[in-house]
C-alpha cells in the first residue's frame, strides 16, 4: 500500500496545475499534446497533466483525480470539421451538467474510483475538452457531481470561473449559467478551429499563415437565427486587422469572393499598412480547397448590402 498524501498538499499541487493551464490558456488558443505532455513543476518536481492513454487522470503524487479529457476523434474519409456539431452534441443541448463515461465496465476499477472520491470529497478537477483531433480547450474548476455505477457514467457540473472561487456551484441556477459559459467558450473554439483548418491556417485576404495571428469571423453574427449559425461556410480566417477592417465595413467581400475597399480607405495615404490594406480592391479571396467549404454566397451578398449601405 502506498502512503496516503496529505489533503493539503493535494490542494497545493492541484493549485500548481490550475496557474499553470490558465497562464498556458493565456498564451495559446487551444492546447496540443505538445503542452500537455510537459506537464508543470512543483517544488522542482514535474507533473503531468494528463495520462496520453486514458481520460482519467490522478498523478502517482497526488490523493486526488487532477484531470479528465475528452478527445475529438478523427472521422474516417471526412474532415474531422464534418461531424463537430454531433460530437459536442450533449454539452450544447446539456441544460445544468453532462455525463462523462466510464472507463471499462467496472464501476471500481481505479480510474472510475478516482471519479467517486473526487465527487465525494467535492475535488475541483481539470477538463480537457476536445475541439479538434489533437487540439483542447482546458476548463475549470469543474466538478464531479454524480456517479452512478449501473449507469457506468459520472455527471459533470462546471464552476463559475470568473469568481475565483474552487467550490461547486450550490444550484441549478449557478450550473446553468457556469454551462452556458462553456457553451460559448466550445463553440467560439471549435468553429474558430474549423474555420482557419478549412483555409490550411492561412488569412483568406493576405495569405498570413500565422495560425495565432488569425480569427474566424463571422459572415453573419451568430445573433442572426437565420443565416447566424457555427458553421464553416459562415466563416473566413482573417488577421486582426483585416477582421477589424472588414467588422467595420472598410472592407468587403461580393457574392463572388470579390474584395471591396471603402473609399474611406483609398483616399487616404499613410504607409505600407494601409497601402497594402488599399491593394486588396479589386483582389480576389482565397478559398478553400473543398467547395463546401467556400463562404455561402447568400450570406456575402446580405454582408455585402451593409458594407455598400456603410460606405
Amino acid at each position: 500500500m502506498g502512503s496516503i498524501i496529505p489533503e493539503n498538499t493535494d490542494t497545493l499541487i492541484r493549485m500548481a496545475a490550475f496557474n499553470h493551464v490558465r497562464r498556458l490558456g493565456e498564451i495559446h488558443d487551444h492546447l496540443t499534446a505538445t503542452e500537455l505532455n510537459r506537464g508543470f513543476v512543483f517544488q522542482g518536481e514535474r507533473f503531468p497533466l494528463i495520462n496520453p492513454q486514458r481520460g482519467i487522470f490522478k498523478p502517482q503524487q497526488m490523493r486526488y483525480l487532477l484531470s479528465i479529457k475528452t478527445v475529438f476523434p478523427k472521422p474516417g474519409a471526412k474532415v474531422w470539421y464534418d461531424d463537430q456539431r454531433d460530437v459536442h452534441r450533449q454539452i450544447f443541448e446539456g441544460d445544468e451538467t453532462v455525463g462523462y463515461a466510464f472507463m471499462g465496465q467496472n464501476p471500481e476499477a481505479a480510474d472510475n474510483r478516482w471519479l467517486r472520491e473526487a465527487f465525494e470529497n467535492h475535488i475541483p478537477i481539470i477538463y480537457f475538452l476536445g475541439i479538434a483531433p489533437g487540439r483542447y480547450q482546458a476548463v475549470l474548476p469543474v466538478f464531479i457531481s454524480g456517479w452512478d455505477a449501473k449507469a457506468l457514467k459520472a455527471r459533470v457540473a462546471f464552476g463559475v470561473t470568473d469568481q475565483g472561487v474552487l467550490t461547486p456551484p450550490e444550484n441549478a441556477l449557478e450550473r446553468r449559467y457556469a454551462l452556458r459559459a462553456v457553451k460559448q467558450r466550445l463553440h467560439q473554439a471549435s468553429f474558430r478551429e474549423a474555420v482557419i483548418t478549412a483555409y490550411n491556417g492561412r488569412c483568406a485576404l493576405s495569405g498570413l499563415p500565422e495560425a495565432l495571428l488569425l480569427d474566424a469571423a463571422h459572415i453573419i453574427q451568430d445573433k442572426d437565427e437565420q443565416f447566424g449559425q457555427p458553421v464553416v461556410p459562415n466563416g473566413i480566417p482573417l488577421s486582426k486587422i483585416h477582421h477589424a477592417a472588414f467588422d467595420a465595413h472598410l472592407i468587403g467581400i461580393d457574392p463572388d469572393y470579390r474584395l471591396h475597399v471603402s473609399e474611406r480607405l483609398l483616399v487616404q495615404k499613410d504607409g505600407p499598412m494601409l497601402e497594402a490594406l488599399k491593394r486588396l480592391d479589386g483582389e480576389m479571396l482565397h478559398l478553400p480547397g473543398r467547395s463546401k467549404d467556400r463562404p455561402d454566397r447568400d450570406r456575402l451578398a446580405q454582408r455585402y448590402e451593409r458594407f455598400v449601405a456603410a460606405t
